[in-house]
């Protein structure tokens, strides 16, 4: 992530007069508190995180998040699934997809049902820092 951009995120958070809302959504708890910590590098994040699908619903309905990773591949409801249902009720959040072993038919499929990015894992920071800024930024 270039210092441009960490600029641009920073007066953006300031302009708007509070930090970006995140929703990270994985079911592995080591890859939701990586996520969560490289947010918390860019000191401009308030993360939350939920470890379903369906928790993941339950959150979006009460609050208004800015962005939401997710991952693809989760146990009960999966990732397109949950990608569906976020789009129902919020239809402008972007969602970023976040995968370790989807396959092309699957993340074909996510960008359809309204993700605006897609990450591999594993994700470096750098990586990870510059792909939720540009999605945020473009919003």
């Amino acid at each position: 992530m270039s210092q441009e951009q960490i600029a641009k995120l920073i007066q953006a958070s300031s302009e708007r007069g509070k930090p970006f809302s995140v929703l990270i959504v994985d079911d592995e708890q080591w890859v939701r508190d990586v996520f969560r910590d490289f947010c918390e590098t860019a000191n401009v994040f308030d993360v939350e995180l939920a470890e379903s699908g369906a928790e993941a619903i339950d959150k979006i309905r009460e609050k208004q998040y800015d962005l939401v990773t997710l991952d693809i591949i989760m146990p009960e409801m999966s990732g397109l699934e949950t990608l569906t249902r976020m789009k129902r009720i919020a239809p402008q959040l972007p969602v970023v997809v976040i995968t370790g072993n989807a396959t092309d038919k699957l993340v074909n499929e996510a960008g359809v049902l309204g993700a605006c990015r897609v990450m591999y894992k594993p994700v470096r920071l750098e990586t990870f820092l510059s792909e939720v800024t540009s999605a945020l930024l473009k919003r």
